[in-house]
């Protein structure tokens, strides 16, 4: 999978207002009400992510989790970074 050009990750985005490309990869940051909210969501989203069999980068402290995605294989953000992000999008709505 080849990765995308910098003008087709910022067009891919207009449809993700939530998220930003940065260092080679798209990223977002979530907050939660508490802990267990944010460890469901990342439950949640980490069923998706096994099944695209693309996984993510992330961080979480109590109530917060950042999100970054690439394909390291591709060397950048490829359309399975999208499609992942947008199955996180449908699970967080």
């Amino acid at each position: 999978m080849k990765p995308l050009s910098e003008s087709e990750i910022q067009e891919k985005l207009k449809e993700l207002p939530n998220w930003a490309y940065s260092e080679n990869a798209i990223h977002t940051s979530l907050e939660f009400e508490n802990f267990t909210s944010a460890f469901s969501a990342m439950t949640l989203m980490a069923f998706e992510a096994e099944r695209l069999q693309h996984h993510p980068n992330w961080y979480n402290v109590y109530n917060c989790v950042d999100i970054s995605l690439s394909t390291h294989d591709a060397g950048g953000v490829t359309e399975k970074d999208f499609e992942l992000a947008f199955a996180f999008e449908k699970v967080l709505s």
